[in-house]
This record gives C-alpha cells, sequence and structure tokens, in this order.
C-alpha cells in the first residue's frame, strides 16, 4: 500500500495517538474481581484490593490470549518467545506468516476509516510475524502487562521492563514490536481468526480435572465399547472397536430412524 510521503508525519501522528490504543494495559480495576472461569487476579490486584475468597481463587482456570510479533519485532524473536517461557506461558499453537493487506485490514477492522490505518497497514505488511496462542492463568492481562504501553516512549518511561520500551523503535512509535488481546472476548475472536480449528472450550488444567473429564465423557462410551468386544468376540478387536467408538459417539449427529433409512 502506497502511502503519499508529504502526508507522512501527520499520519504517523494520528496512528501514535490512535493505533492499538484499546491495547494498553489497563490498571486493574475492583471489576476484575467478579467470580468466573474467565479472569484471574494477578498477585498486584490482591495486593492493592484485598485478598480473594480461596474458592474463587481456586475457580481460576488457565485462559487462552493471542500474542503477535511485529515485522520489526521479529529480528528479537528468540528474545521475546524466551522471555514468554520465563513469564510461565505455555505456546498452545504457532505460526509464521506473511500477512496481506487484506488480511491485515480484516484483523484491525475496528480501526477502518481512521488517518492512521494505512500506515498500520503497511506496517504489519512489511514482512513476516509470528503468531501465537499463549495459555496461562490471567493470560490476558499477563501478555498486555508484558507488552507494556503503546507508545514506545510511554512504555520507555513508566515501564521501562516491557517489550515495547525494551525493543521498540522510540522514534516510531507505531513500530511497538507487538500485539496483545485487549479482553477476554477479543482473544476468543483473534484465535479464531488464526486458528479457526482449533478448539477453545475444553480448558483442563491440572491431573484432576483431566480424571474427571475422563470419567464423565470418555469412560462410560469406551466400557460400553469393550463389553461389546467381549459379547462379539470379533478376529481383529482392535478394528471392530475403533469401527465401534466412531459409529456409537455421542457427539455424533443424529437422525431420527425414518430419516436415516430413506432412500435417497
Amino acid at each position: 500500500m502506497d502511502i503519499n510521503s508529504s502526508s507522512g508525519d501527520t499520519i504517523r501522528k494520528e496512528y501514535e495517538r490512535g493505533e492499538d490504543s484499546y491495547l494498553t494495559p489497563q490498571p486493574p480495576t475492583p471489576d476484575t474481581y467478579v467470580t468466573n472461569t474467565l479472569s484471574c487476579p494477578t498477585l498486584d490486584q490482591e495486593v492493592l484490593y484485598g485478598d480473594f475468597d480461596i474458592e474463587t481463587k481456586f475457580k481460576c482456570l488457565p485462559q487462552l490470549t493471542l500474542a503477535i510479533i511485529k515485522p520489526d519485532g521479529m529480528k528479537y524473536v528468540k528474545e521475546i518467545e524466551k522471555k514468554i517461557k520465563d513469564a510461565g506461558f505455555d505456546v498452545v499453537q504457532s505460526r509464521l506468516l506473511q500477512l496481506s493487506p487484506e488480511q491485515v485490514s480484516d484483523f484491525y477492522y475496528e480501526h477502518y476509516g481512521q488517518p492512521y490505518f494505512p500506515i498500520l497497514v503497511s506496517t504489519m505488511c512489511e514482512g513476516p510475524v509470528r503468531v501465537y496462542v499463549l495459555r496461562k492463568k490471567d493470560a490476558v492481562e499477563t501478555w498486555k502487562l508484558m507488552c507494556g504501553p503503546t507508545q514506545v516512549e510511554e512504555a520507555k518511561k513508566i515501564w521501562p521492563e516491557s517489550l515495547r520500551a525494551i525493543y521498540g523503535t522510540p522514534d516510531k512509535s507505531y513500530k511497538n514490536v507487538c500485539h496483545a488481546s485487549d479482553n477476554c472476548q477479543k482473544a476468543k475472536e483473534e484465535i479464531k481468526f488464526f486458528f479457526p480449528s482449533l478448539i477453545l472450550d475444553v480448558n483442563l488444567e491440572d491431573e484432576d480435572d483431566v480424571t474427571n473429564y475422563m470419567n464423565e465423557y470418555v469412560n462410560p462410551i469406551l466400557l460400553e465399547g469393550l463389553i461389546q468386544v467381549c459379547k462379539n468376540k470379533p478376529l481383529d478387536p482392535i478394528i471392530w472397536l475403533a469401527t465401534w467408538l466412531l459409529m456409537n459417539n455421542p457427539n455424533k449427529p443424529k437422525m431420527k430412524e425414518e430419516i436415516a433409512l430413506t432412500f435417497t
């Protein structure tokens, strides 16, 4: 995308005031303490607003969030990945992509029509990006805090340990190294944008969660299949059981018998 050089400075200034503004980390608020499985308080929030109900803490499950290392940050990708792992994130998925202007426009659709939008698109298309799905308790807020304020100069002043402060370009604030999802709902949308086949609903935190899931959803149908193997005594029990499980998958769509037996 070509950008008129005479208007470049103006666009950059507009961009610096607008792009990713909704991603700028905000101070924690008491609203964070609503009991749900999508948010878990950080240590700083507990110190600021008081301790939590212990039951609420145990209900806090890991979150997924989307992270992007932008083209200007790719030369630091190994260092940033180490910081991600050191912060306790699990990398669930990762892709190396060269985004097209159309893809960037679709991803940042909320900014369409803003004066800084052309430079946002061109900056994201300058080279490859690395996209991650990260998993951790309170992942959305933690990754936002790691990225720091949107403006590089601001990040260097008030958040010197943030990624944007360390790796951002001071005189080009539109080159701020990384992208962070703004909230849980936005994280889901953005993960689906880059990883449409990733299942987001099953969130198993530890061995007890896995055991409970197996006991409730897997073992009953598997036990029934093994009983049928014993009754039928097939020549190849493994293949027979695999076929039986496919045919009797409880999650498979079912039709009424009269419809299923209708000739087509």
